[in-house]
């Protein structure tokens, strides 16, 4: 395999392996939070580092879901249809 393309798919890997952690900890911060026993302070701290690892999240997902179009559709990727898993 070129190096291009070995480093490709570790930078992919990287971003899959970022993506998941991210979510794990916003999951997690997200359970403390509506534990309710964190002070005013500790909710606000939470509450940012939340927003942060959400618009990372959706900048993930909005990447992939391009990602998905230009298979789909590599011509027009803006004009090709959204991914419907249950279309066979």
């Amino acid at each position: 395999m070129p190096q291009t393309a070995a480093r490709e798919d570790e930078n992919e890997s990287n971003k899959i392996a970022e993506f998941e952690a991210s979510l794990d900890e916003l999951e997690k911060l997200v359970a403390r939070m509506e534990g309710g026993e964190m002070s005013l302070d500790e909710s606000l701290q939470s509450f940012e580092r939340g927003i942060a690892l959400y618009r990372s999240c959706q900048s993930a997902l909005d990447e992939a879901q391009l990602r998905v179009r230009l298979l789909r559709d590599p011509v027009a990727a803006d004009t090709a249809e959204d991914f419907d898993p249950q279309t066979p």
